[in-house]
């Protein structure tokens, strides 16, 4: 009689998957199964907070196009890590999600006051691809496949698997267990779309007056950069991305009209008579894909591929809708173009149209470039991603983390390599970014992983920095400083002035948004971290060859001109995104 462990079962199934990191921690309700990560060769990451797992687990499989695996134990573990569940899932990354629960004769239902249990399988299934409770350790296998048959299918999000206690730790009878590798119970290679389609939309780019190519984050789930940039330049569109699709191809590339100037952007989409979505919902951020930022829908055609189903036409009707992997129908597109390419006179047409669009993205890049002539100390926000592209290499991992710290980085950043940005870019959830710097230098051991946050998301999830100390992720994190609320102090400035009035108070001020100040240097300094603060932007890249030498997790305490700092680029059509499009 063969005797196994079942979290060793569940520990052997991950392994069979490719896994080899789990984010989480440690509780005697499942000391089976992470005690068992080691004989099969998987590597155990824990936070100081379940939630950072859970941020870390996405990052993972972001960077490298694997499973993210998170864990997390019964009741309070499982409550604390529910807000990372939500943001991964949304944020489109493929994680599985494993918790413990309380044994199966007093759960599912619940006797009446059960220590630490709540339904947990039924809370996290309203904000994941599915989830699901084991009953039996008969059943683990089954179950386990199922959650990575529906993690491997259609658009990436949170699976999560549900295991008692008394599986995860409890001696079974293996004899009759069944175990297979993944290609006996999933889809293992990328879905392909037909000929047919795939020569449709070769003939519909080389009969467009004006085509455009639009990328979404299923571009860099596919590692289809090198395909997407064989097909635009055999078409010579521009080519714009989402804000997750940042990086899809590089901002540098002549094609490209980065997500900061958003005129140009919308000149390009509404005067479109053709367009191509690679892995993109077309949602809020991409204006739903609606007129007047895209063209008119008698009068703008697309084609959109993705690999869920269930996206395509959702938010603008397609003429011709393309069930696909992108970077398969990348390839092959980029082949039938290369067989049977555009006529000389048409592509030199479409270069000179997208090299028009470019002069005017060169433009805003020139108006925004003047705030760094703005050398006053404290700094001007955007002299912090400035010198982190004059000091860092093209291949480092940013972050950018925080509400108006983000929309200084992504303005005065230039992303030249796919996959080296990371973000929440559905969320905009203040604080993953400490967690995703950490799972990124796990990810890319040999990168430079650099973290561009606010105090006010720096102090989500500051305890972090222990755990970037324990496991010797030496990631340097650049904290902008203006002791407030930033975006919402903007928001209520103006936002108040017209409420009072019908509120019927007389507050003047803003309510709440002011914080005191946190020496994040030495806060860093005490949990072992190299600490550095700077507030002339003369002396940030000495700071930085500072926190390089030392080899440590760093932090340097940025002091930003608050005023200065309020007014971060492109506020305006960020608010104009939440407002439903005209026409």
């Amino acid at each position: 009689m063969t005797q196994m462990v079942g979290g060793d079962v569940l520990a052997r199934m991950l392994a069979a998957e490719g896994v080899e990191v789990v984010f989480g921690i440690v509780d005697g309700t499942y000391m089976g199964f992470f005690g068992s990560f080691e004989k099969h060769g998987i590597r155990l990451i824990s936070p100081r907070h379940e939630t950072s797992a859970a941020h870390m687990a996405g990052a993972y499989a972001r960077l490298t196009g694997k499973l993210g695996v998170c864990m997390a134990s019964n009741g309070p573990g499982v409550a604390n890590i529910l807000p990372g569940v939500a943001v991964e899932n949304g944020e489109g990354n493929r994680v599985l999600l494993i918790t413990s629960s309380r044994r199966t004769p007093i759960a599912y239902p619940d006797r009446g006051g059960t220590y630490q249990y709540f339904d947990q399988a039924g809370v996290t299934r309203a904000m994941t691809k599915w989830s699901g409770a084991v009953p039996s350790f008969e059943r683990l296998p089954e179950l386990f496949r199922r959650a990575a048959r529906i993690s491997w299918r259609g658009r990436p999000g949170v699976v999560h698997l549900d295991v008692p206690e008394t599986v995860m730790n409890g001696v079974f009878d293996a004899d009759g267990i069944d175990l297979r590798p993944p290609q006996a119970y999933r889809r293992t290679e990328a879905i392909e779309s037909s000929a047919s389609q795939v020569a449709r939309t070769a003939e519909l780019l080389r009969n467009a007056e004006r085509p455009h190519i639009h990328a979404g984050s299923g571009v860099l789930h596919a590692h289809a950069s090198d395909a997407l940039k064989d097909v635009a330049e055999a078409v010579g569109s521009p080519v714009t991305t989402s804000w997750a699709g940042r990086g899809a191809l590089p901002d540098s590339h002549e094609q490209v009209l980065p997500i900061w100037g958003m005129e140009p952007i919308n000149k390009a989409r509404s005067e479109a008579d053709v367009v191509l979505v690679l892995g993109s919902r077309l949602g809020e951020t991409d204006w739903w894909g609606k007129p007047p930022y895209w063209g008119k829908p008698d009068e703008q055609k697309m084609i959109q591929v993705d690999i869920d189903e269930e996206i395509l036409g959702l938010n603008k009707a397609t003429e011709l809708a393309v069930v696909g992997d992108a970077g398969v129908f990348l390839s092959a597109l980029a082949g039938e173009l290369r067989q049977s390419p555009l006529n000389e006179a048409h592509l030199q047409a479409n270069r000179a149209r997208t090299a028009g669009l470019a002069e005017g993205q060169a433009k805003v890049r020139a108006q925004l470039d003047a705030a760094l002539q703005n050398t006053a100390s404290p700094m001007h926000s955007s002299q912090v991603p400035a010198a982190c592209q004059r000091f860092f290499g093209a291949d480092t991992i940013y972050v950018f983390d925080g509400g108006n710290a983000t929309v200084w980085a992504s303005f005065f950043s230039e992303i030249k390599q796919p996959n080296t940005l990371l973000s929440t870019f559905k969320f905009g959830m203040l604080g993953a970014g400490v967690a995703q710097a950490l799972a990124g230098q796990v990810a890319k051991p040999d990168a430079k992983v650099v973290c561009i946050t606010g105090d006010g998301a720096m102090g989500f999830h500051i305890q972090e920095l222990e755990s970037a100390v324990r496991h010797e992720l030496p990631v340097i994190y650049l904290v902008l400083c203006d002791k407030q609320w930033g975006m919402v102090k903007l928001t209520q400035s103006i936002g108040l002035g017209m409420l009072r009035p019908v509120i019927g108070t007389e507050q003047q001020g803003t309510i709440n948004a002011d914080f005191e100040e946190i020496a994040f240097d030495k806060v860093a300094e005490a949990m072992g971290c190299h600490g550095e603060r700077v507030s002339d932007p003369a002396e940030l890249e000495a700071a930085l060859q500072r926190c390089v030498d030392s080899g440590k997790p760093s932090v340097v305490h940025v002091d930003v001109d608050p005023n200065m700092h309020l007014f971060a680029p492109g506020l305006q059509e960020f608010k104009a995104m939440h407002q439903e499009p005209g026409a």
